[in-house]
């Protein structure tokens, strides 16, 4: 399976080429919460995606049914779709589909209807009936934009989600499916999202943007959430090849997923199992992988399972490990799928993005690309997610 298209809604860059100008860059897109007031909550930073006026971009009927969420992914999907070179319409609707993840459901959206609950008596639906039939409203809204009537769904794993829903649409192309739009656009920086991400206790208090996410550092002390994410166009090779596709950025090579044990067990994470698994489905070994892109959680326990994986699939400092992330923010199913834009743009351009802000930990011998870029010759890159409650899963993205 094959990727022709990408399409980027980032906290530090709209558009790809914008968000892989900033990446190189080390320009990142972290700060202070603008769309609510955050005074009063004890994390204040998050990863907005800046001059986004969704009236610009989507026809106004769209605006009342969407929320701002939807509206990114709807945008995202477009910019993939015409970077792919597919108009919708023109290939037959059985031949597309969709397959995205979410995390944060409908948090803005439940939000707005709370808000109305209280204002006007209740006339509304339920919030909890919000957030459950918002999972999936990227997946609907972007196969009836695109006229997609082939296999559609919705992944929910959390950070690991974007992997996941690739992973999925990759079956379906297997199966028979000749183009699938896939990845992961997600958000929940309202009030009620944000007490729902402050619950699990991993969120950065730190109120320089700097300072305030930093994986493998010794002051690492949680994480910054942000919004965005990554669609991508994904096609059988034979079937992009017969509609002319204009480029092919790279194939996804290999998937593995796992689940981590009970906490407490005393047995192993998943995330060493996942890694092994992906290298074997894409036929690679580890001396193959040019460069790993980290999961990147920032909190100290967390980090130190991720660096033991690594080192124990590679070696200690066996192989350069990247987590741009620090740039956006973890960006719930979203961040993956940015990940492997990232990871496809390494191989197209012979560079490993950095991880800003961050001076390494030696305990975790990791081989951190900190600082700058590093230019290298990239054939085969691994993209590594963790979803909150256990789920791990990895992608071997490889030159076509």
């Amino acid at each position: 399976m094959v990727v022709t298209g990408l399409g980027v809604t980032a906290p530090n860059g709209l558009g790809t080429a914008e968000y892989w100008a900033a990446t190189l860059a080390g320009r990142g897109g972290i700060g202070p919460i603008t769309r609510f007031d955050a005074t009063g909550y004890p994390a204040r930073l998050a990863g907005e995606v800046p001059g986004f006026e969704a009236s610009e971009h989507l026809p106004s009927r769209l605006l009342p049914q969407t929320d701002h969420m939807t509206r990114l992914a709807l945008v995202a999907a477009d910019w993939a779709l015409a970077d792919a070179g597919v108009t919708p319409g023109e290939l037959p609707s059985f031949d597309v589909g969709v397959v995205t993840s979410s995390s944060a459901g409908g948090f803005e959206f439940g939000q707005r209807e709370l808000e109305n609950l209280w204002s006007k008596g209740g006339e509304h639906v339920s919030a909890y009936q919000s957030f459950a039939w918002f999972y999936a409203v990227n997946t609907g809204q972007i196969s009836i934009r695109n006229g997609a009537r082939g296999p559609s769904g919705v992944v929910i794993s959390d950070q690991a989600g974007g992997l996941d829903a690739v992973a999925q649409a990759r079956r379906q192309i297997r199966r028979g499916t000749g183009l699938i739009v896939s990845g992961g656009v997600d958000g929940s920086i309202c009030p009620w999202g944000w007490a729902a991400r402050l619950a699990d206790d991993r969120l950065s208090t730190t109120d320089e943007p700097d300072r305030a996410y930093l994986p493998f550092d010794p002051a690492a002390a949680g994480h910054v959430p942000g919004e965005g994410g990554a669609i991508l166009v994904l096609e059988d090779r034979e079937f992009a090849r017969r509609r002319g596709a204009a480029r092919v950025y790279g194939e996804i090579a290999g998937y593995g997923a796992t689940f981590d044990p009970k906490p407490g067990s005393g047995r192993e994470p998943g995330l060493r199992r996942a890694v092994e698994l992906a290298l074997a489905d894409a036929g690679v070994e580890a001396g193959d992988v040019d460069v790993v892109f980290a999961d990147a959680a920032a909190t100290p326990d967390l980090d130190r399972e991720e660096a033991g994986a690594v080192a124990a699939v590679f070696g200690p400092r066996g192989v350069p490990v990247t987590a741009p992330k620090t740039m956006t923010g973890r960006l719930l199913s979203g961040a993956a799928a940015l990940d492997l834009v990232a990871a496809l743009l390494s191989i197209r351009d012979g560079v490993i993005p950095p991880t800003t802000n961050v001076s390494a930990d030696p305990a975790y011998a990791l081989d951190l690309v900190t600082g700058a870029p590093r230019a290298a010759a990239v054939r085969t890159a691994l993209v590594l997610a963790r979803g909150h409650g256990g789920f791990n899963s990895a992608v071997v993205v490889r030159a076509a």
